[in-house]
Formats: structure tokens, C-alpha cells, sequence
């Protein structure tokens, strides 16, 4: 897939691996359209791009009215989209009990209803490229499931499914739409540091769990630059999945090795 003068959608481009697809896009000649809630890291992404046309937009992914309009603002801007990256995303530390369901519901609705919703509104105009592409950022922990991150993995786990069978869809209909599943590993991203905790933990609790959170930020090494360097370079290969870092390789090799036990030789290596 050649990107030059084509124009892709990217949602959570305020940050992190949203802005690193931005940049990586950029390069390549791709025109954008940004869309983030955070409209400062909006703004801050824009001014680092040269060279190609960008709008921005201020979308709260669960807005249905907002995600159902966005495609006409793009042709109205843009003319064409023949990218959407679907990168929104939050995350909720907690075990099930401890995870209130208005949280877990909420974050569903960020990582896994998003993508659906935004999928569909844009799906006619992609169609209409002579090639396309829908690219789905999935996480690691939509290959293996740690405890603590039920809700995560949960909304994780629906975007690898939703988009491995929406692609087998679009192939039987000889569809010029593609569908890439991403799956990073420690990326250096602010989605750990800002994840949400439980409401109702102890004193006690919430400091353990704080400290956890510090404990993972530092297994979160790859720059947002390079995953997105390495994201953008699959879209143009046309592949199916990637596995943006080492952490996501040796997770999806030890899950296929052992389907139930990989935790135990996780736990072992990680000792």
C-alpha cells in the first residue's frame, strides 16, 4: 500500500502510539486527519508534521452522534480517507470483584465500542479507494491475559476478534478494504500511568496497587515513535497482524505453546 498523497484517520492522536502513526504517516506523504479528546495533544502533534494536509478534531470516541458524523467532516475536508486507525484507548487497573461494572462498561466503550462504531460509518467510504485499510490496535493483553486487567484484556481480546473476522468478511467479498490487528508490547506510553484504579480500595490497596503500576511503567521501554515507525511500515506490507515489540512476540509464541500454562513460564522467566 502506497501512502503518498492518500489520507488516513487517526484516532488518540494526541499521544502516544496515535501520534506515532501520525509522524510515521507524515513521512510517507500521507494526509491527515488527527482526532483525540485531548485537544492540547492534538495541537501539539500538528506541530510536528510538515509537508501535508492536516485537520484536527476534538472526538470523544463514545459519542455516538459524534463518531457517526465524523465521516463527513473528513470528505468534506479531505475528499478520500483510505485509512482508518481505530487507537483510541484507556485502561483500568483491578481485579473483576474490585472493578465497578459502570467502569468496566465505560472502558468497553473507549477501546472495543469505538472501533465498531467508528468502523461502520467509514467502512462505504473506504470502499471507494482503490485501496484501503482499516488498522485495529489491539494491545498484548489481547494475546495472553494477565490477572488484574480483566476489563482490559476483555475489550482487548473483542478488537483482536472483531477485526480477524471482519477481514476474513471484506477477503470473501474481494474487497479492496484490508483489516490490520496491532499488537504492542511495552510501549512508553501514559496509558499505564493514567490508568484508572478501582473506587472502593483500601488505603492499603490503592498503594499496592500504585506501586504495581510503577512497577509495570518501567517494562515499557519502545519509544511511540519507533511502534509507530513499525505499525506503519505493516500497514504498507499489507499484513494481517503485528507484533510491535519483542514482549508481544515471546507472548503470542508462549500462548501457542501452551494455550493455558504460559503464565507459569512467563513466572519463570520473569524470575
Amino acid at each position: 500500500m502506497k501512502l503518498g498523497g492518500r489520507v488516513a484517520v487517526i484516532t488518540g492522536a494526541g499521544s502516544g502510539i496515535g501520534r506515532g502513526i501520525a509522524l510515521a504517516a507524515s513521512r510517507r506523504g500521507c494526509h491527515l486527519c488527527l482526532a483525540d479528546v485531548n485537544q492540547d495533544g492534538l495541537a501539539e502533534t500538528a506541530n510536528m508534521i510538515r509537508g501535508v494536509r492536516i485537520s484536527t478534531v476534538k472526538l470523544d470516541v463514545t459519542d455516538r452522534a459524534a463518531t457517526s458524523a465524523l465521516p463527513q467532516e473528513v470528505m468534506a475536508e479531505h475528499g478520500r480517507v483510505d485509512l482508518l486507525v481505530n487507537n483510541a484507548g484507556v485502561a483500568i487497573g483491578g481485579t473483576f470483584e474490585q472493578v465497578a461494572a459502570e467502569d468496566f462498561h465505560c472502558l468497553l466503550d473507549v477501546n472495543f465500542h469505538s472501533v465498531v462504531c467508528l468502523t461502520c460509518p467509514f467502512l462505504p467510504h473506504l470502499k471507494a479507494s482503490d485501496s484501503a485499510r482499516i488498522v485495529n490496535v489491539s494491545s498484548l493483553f489481547g494475546l495472553i491475559a494477565p490477572p488484574g486487567q480483566t476489563a482490559y484484556c476483555a475489550s482487548k481480546f473483542a478488537v483482536r476478534g472483531f477485526s480477524e473476522s471482519l477481514r476474513k468478511e471484506l477477503e470473501e467479498e474481494r474487497s479492496t478494504v484490508g483489516v490490520t490487528v496491532v499488537h504492542p508490547g511495552g510501549v512508553n506510553t501514559s496509558i499505564a500511568r493514567n490508568a484508572r484504579l478501582p473506587r472502593n480500595l483500601s488505603n492499603e490497596e490503592r498503594s499496592m496497587a500504585v506501586e504495581e503500576q510503577e512497577r509495570f511503567q518501567k517494562f515499557l521501554r519502545m519509544s511511540p515513535v519507533q511502534a509507530g515507525e513499525i505499525i506503519v511500515s505493516a500497514v504498507e506490507a499489507e499484513n494481517p497482524r503485528v507484533l510491535v515489540g519483542n514482549d508481544a512476540k515471546l507472548g503470542s509464541l508462549f500462548e501457542r505453546i501452551a494455550p493455558i500454562g504460559y503464565w507459569k513460564i512467563m513466572e519463570r522467566l520473569t524470575k
